[in-house]
């Protein structure tokens, strides 16, 4: 995923964030609200896969692929920490 791809993905959540804004400034119905919310977060999802993936794609391979073991180990660390990061 290129970084203007990501960016188009990221400016479509702000603006759903904004319609939330004015959903809850009109007063509408809360489940509506609770949908737009949903909605967002899924998006947020979305963007972090695409995210991950693309970082696995092209660094964590180029790691894994060179003869460095720090750099194997480097990013053998930095994977675990998202891991645990992401499941607390």
């Amino acid at each position: 995923m290129e970084h203007a791809e990501v960016l188009s993905y990221l400016r479509k959540i702000e603006g759903q964030i904004r319609g939330v804004q004015k959903m809850i400034a009109q007063k509408k119905y809360c489940v509506d609200i609770l949908t737009q919310l949903h909605a967002i977060v899924g998006g947020i999802g979305n963007v972090e896969d695409k995210i991950l993936r693309k970082h696995f794609e092209n660094c964590v391979t180029s790691a894994f692929r060179s003869d460095s073991k720090k750099d194997r180990e480097e990013k053998m660390e930095e994977i675990l920490r998202l891991i645990s990061k992401f499941r607390g």
